[in-house]
Order: C-alpha cells, then structure tokens, then sequence
C-alpha cells in the first residue's frame, strides 16, 4: 500500500509515438490489472502520483475495455493511450463510452481507428514557421494549446508543440494523438507530424469521417507503486 492509501499495483510504462530512431515518444503507464483500483479516486491518485500526462486502467483485458486519466482528470478519450494499449495488448478493438475504437499493427507501426469528434477540445494554433514553434515558450495555464507550422507542406510534413495549460504539472505534451485527429479533421488530409523533441505521429483520413492514427511504442520499465 502506497502513502496516499493507493494499492500496490504493477505498470508497464511504455512509450508512445517514438521517433524513427526509437527515442522520445511520450510515456504512458497501463494499468493491467484495472480490477485492483475498481473506484475513480483511487485512479485518479495513482495517476496524479505517476505525473504521466495519461494512465490507463485496463478494465477488461479479452474486450479492450480500458479508462484513461490525466494527473488531474477523467477522459473518454486520448490518443496516445490507445495506441499504447492496443499495442501491449495485441488487440483489434478497443471498448470506451464514446465508441468501438479499432486497431491494427503494421510492422514498427500501431493504428487505431477513431473520430475527431471524440478529441476533448483543443485550440489548434498555426504559426509561419517550424523555428517559430521551436522558440516558443511554455504558455501561463489557461486552454489547451496545439501549435504547429508546416515544414513542407506539400509532402503533408508538420512540426508541432502541445501545451495542456491544466496547471497539473504537464506543461508540454511530448506527443498528442487527439490534437492530431483534430489537425488532420482540420486539413482533410494525411499528416506526418514531428511533434516535442523528436516524437512522430501518422495520420490518415479514412471513409465515414474516420482517422487513422499510427505510431511506434516501445515498453521502456515495469515499476510497482
């Protein structure tokens, strides 16, 4: 039992849209055995005690039922954490309150299949160059910032920074599945995001105002808390 009376549970900490190289990508911890933290405030301290900008809780490992949690609140839905758990998990279909989402691997990459309408609202900011995102500072709390400018625009190349402006001890999100749903709704195209210091995520339109949003995950440590 830990100091804030959460259980002793085991976590597979993954990372989530690494970059080519295998580095970056942004941490995730998965909860397997959700069973052993059946209410939400014991998952919501785990998760704000981790400091991870997600945790998921795998309630049903055969349907892919899983709840996803910030260091300070609930969501529907998140990008990142899907993606590493349809990997760890190995499977095709992912179970949450908004919908089925779905799941294929492809080679080094993990796709899920979801709607941009299931994203939490985030504001999606362009700038006029890649090294003015760069250079930009970490913005007071307040709204969820995505900031992004073109590297080429024809090949669909983007360069993007995400500020989540919870005041929760995330100040930047290493790499954000849901923004990029939102971006590619936006655009109405395929998009290859550099995204943090060196994360990478794919995205693709598909039939039916569908997505697909594909990445690497990589099992970085097993911890118990």
């Amino acid at each position: 039992m830990t100091e804030n009376g959460v259980p002793d549970v085991l976590i597979d900490v993954l990372r989530v849209f690494c970059g080519p190289d295998g580095r970056h990508g942004n941490a995730l911890g998965v909860v397997r055995e959700g069973s052993a933290l059946p209410d939400e405030a014991a998952r919501q301290a785990l998760a704000k005690e981790l400091g991870f900008s997600e945790t998921v809780f795998v309630d049903d490992p055969e349907r892919g039922a899983v709840d996803i949690y910030t260091p300070g609140l609930q969501l529907p839905f998140a990008g990142h954490p899907l993606v590493g758990a349809a990997w760890l998990l190995d499977i095709d279909v992912l179970e949450l309150a908004v919908g089925d989402v779905f799941a294929r691997q492809d080679g080094e990459f993990t796709w899920i299949t979801a709607r941009a309408e299931w994203a939490p609202p985030r504001t999606l900011r362009q700038y006029g160059s890649a090294a003015e995102v760069d250079a930009l500072e970490v913005p007071e709390p307040g709204e969820w910032v995505y900031a992004w400018a073109w590297e080429d625009e024809a090949a669909g190349r983007v360069r993007a920074r995400g500020f989540p402006g919870r005041g929760d001890g995330v100040e930047e999100d290493e790499a954000t599945g849901a923004a990029a749903l939102l971006l590619t709704a936006l655009l109405g195209r395929a998009l290859n995001i550099t995204q943090g210091a060196g994360s990478q995520l794919l995205t693709a339109p598909g039939p039916d105002a569908t997505i697909e949003l594909g990445g690497r995950v990589r099992l970085e440590r097993a911890l118990t808390r």
